[in-house]
């Protein structure tokens, strides 16, 4: 036979395996889901912003995968609970994780039955929640830098709230105050709400709190925003400047919520349902909807989400042991 005709006999058959190999990747990705329901784990109670986000993706992916997702809240012991729970589970995609920025801060604070890092498969991040810092009217301060001078002034004098020890709360004023090198009390509260009650009546000084949660009460001057977290302005509040601004160039926090899956969960299935989620978090609907929640809406790739949470873990890490933070 000609050598001509058999290389393009070669060819033409390694076009056609590649069609055929491409063709069964995609079945292979499509049916690795299987029929059964697919499970996120929400690790806090009904309404917070992790649920709620859980519940936005959960039942857009219901319609794109076509078939059913369900939330479910396993709340306790600030997100372990329900973190332990998924990362026992079967790594067949069938149950996910809505992980928060505060897992990150978890190996630095208690002695863990699973590995924050290694114990899941990245899938995406989904939404970034900025922060804001606010303060009681009483204190009589109107920038970062005025708030500084009366924290240095007052050394361990003034107190600050948060939804709880370890809370993105906590750890993003406890970095304020190393940053800074002031010193002050911290109050931790059984959830937000109380603690915002208490600062509007001055029994609280300082909070740290997602923007939604106080946007209401610093539009009706209940209470003063000084500065928001992000290394960029907000739009939700355009007039008020980051902390970066206000003189501390390093500061950023970038509060997050994510899906992830029980480490060991097969590559074709995190990459099926990494693409899923970004393409939900692009639509315009989708942000709008987490834009009136005071987040963004963030979808990344599995290696993208993974550097994320080793590069937090590490952050934490520093700060928890400069600070001085234990578990509780």
């Amino acid at each position: 036979m000609n050598s001509r005709l058999l290389v393009r006999i070669g060819l033409a058959l390694a076009c056609g395996l590649g069609v055929v190999t491409a063709q069964a990747q995609a079945q292979t990705q499509t049916q690795a889901l299987g029929n059964k329901p697919i499970r996120i784990v929400s690790p806090f109670g009904a309404g917070g912003p992790n649920d709620v986000f859980a519940r936005a993706v959960g039942q857009r992916l219901a319609d794109r995968i076509g078939q059913p997702v369900i939330v479910e809240n396993r709340a306790g012991a600030d997100g372990r609970i329900g973190a332990r729970a998924v990362a026992e589970a079967p790594p067949d995609g069938h149950t996910l994780l809505m992980l928060g920025l505060g897992h990150t801060a978890h190996p630095s604070l208690y002695d863990l039955p699973y590995d924050v890092e290694k114990g899941f498969a990245p899938i995406s991040r989904v939404a970034s929640v900025p922060l804001v810092l606010v303060v009681s009217n009483q204190l009589g301060v109107d920038s970062v830098s005025a708030f500084v001078k009366l924290m240095q002034a007052r050394p361990g004098q003034l107190n600050y709230a948060s939804a709880g020890n370890g809370t993105s709360q906590h750890l993003a004023m406890e970095m304020l105050l190393v940053t800074t090198g002031a010193r002050m009390q911290h109050v931790p509260y059984k959830g937000i709400g109380p603690a915002i009650t208490d600062l509007i009546s001055g029994q609280i000084d300082a909070l740290m709190s997602p923007v939604a949660s106080v946007l209401p009460f610093i539009r009706e001057g209940k209470l003063k925003a000084l500065a928001t977290t992000t290394a960029t302005r907000f739009s939700l509040l355009p007039d008020v400047p980051t902390v970066a601004e206000s003189g501390w160039a390093d500061y950023r926090i970038d509060t997050w919520h994510g899906l992830v899956a029980p480490a060991g969960t097969p590559a074709a299935i995190v990459e099926r349902l990494s693409r899923e989620v970004q393409a939900i978090l692009a639509d315009d609907e989708v942000k709008a909807q987490f834009m009136k929640l005071g987040a963004m809406a963030a979808g990344n790739s599995p290696d993208a989400f993974r550097k994320d949470i080793h590069l937090e873990i590490e952050r934490w890490r520093k700060v928890i042991k400069e600070a001085g933070i234990t578990g509780s």
